[in-house]
């Protein structure tokens, strides 16, 4: 009999983590894959759920890192009822400041990584199996000064919508989690300086996370915390895209 599990990758912190610890008293699971590169948080996980953690410290912006994971789930053939890709980061900067270096690790650990372990982790999903991926309030909008990492999320909420209306005979359902401010450690990477000053409004991860949990459970293809923020999702979907990025400007004083 295959052991029930659940994969969380970016569990170290912020979304990630609060995933595990979501997941882990809503379901039940024999192992919770826990992935990330610093496999001492990894490890501190198990303390604090029922399921067993098995940490796994990859560096997911590398091919490598899908080669282990590929052949750990082979060697296993685990039943994997939910994936949650919540690795990723994000630079406030212009783009011309930013080193191509990071704007292409931004690339590889947003999209690239999500789209490797959803691959690589469909095969093990039986039907009434879940993938939760995360995009951003950025998916909705063109982002000046958050360039590279808006335009990331817009690919993440465009692949994970079409996604699961290709997965709906294989009764695997997929969902975006589209936040916006989210207090996490995020933010000690993304904020290197007074680029982006204007944060109207903060969630808590734990917030976001149980939204996402309750959206999944009626049936969403994504989940958005908080009425403002869906109030400027809708902004987004009847206003000119130049007009919302002209506001944002004036918001960051730029």
């Amino acid at each position: 009999m295959s052991v029930k599990i659940a994969v969380v990758t970016g569990a170290s912190s912020g979304m990630g983590q609060e995933f595990v610890l979501k997941l882990d008293k809503e379901q039940q699971f024999d192992e919770i894959w826990v992935i990330a590169r610093r496999k001492e948080r990894l490890e501190t996980l198990q303390e604090k759920v029922r399921a067993k953690i098995v940490p796994m410290a990859l560096d997911l912006t590398t091919a490598a890192a899908y080669e282990q994971y590929k052949e750990k789930l082979e060697l296993e053939a685990p039943e994997v009822s939910v994936l949650v890709n919540a690795s990723g980061f994000g630079v406030f900067k212009p783009f011309s400041e930013i080193s191509l270096e990071e704007q292409l690790r931004m690339i590889d650990l947003n999209d690239k990584a999500l789209i490797a372990m959803t691959y690589l982790t469909v095969p093990f999903m039986k039907p009434g199996s879940c993938i939760y991926q995360l995009g951003s309030l950025s998916s909705f909008q063109p982002v000046p000064y958050i360039n590279v990492y808006g335009a990331s999320k817009a690919f993440v909420l465009s692949f994970s919508r079409a996604l699961n209306v290709e997965l709906k005979s294989k009764g695997i359902r997929v969902m975006a989690v589209c936040p916006g401010w989210v207090k996490t450690e995020f933010f000690d990477h993304a904020v290197q300086d007074d680029t982006i000053t204007y944060y109207n409004r903060y969630y808590t991860a734990e917030q976001v996370v149980r939204r996402a949990l309750s959206d999944m459970k009626k049936g969403k293809d994504v989940s958005i915390c908080g009425f403002p923020v869906r109030a400027q999702v809708l902004a987004t979907k009847l206003l000119p895209h130049r007009l919302i990025m002209k506001i944002w400007c004036k918001q960051q004083k730029k």
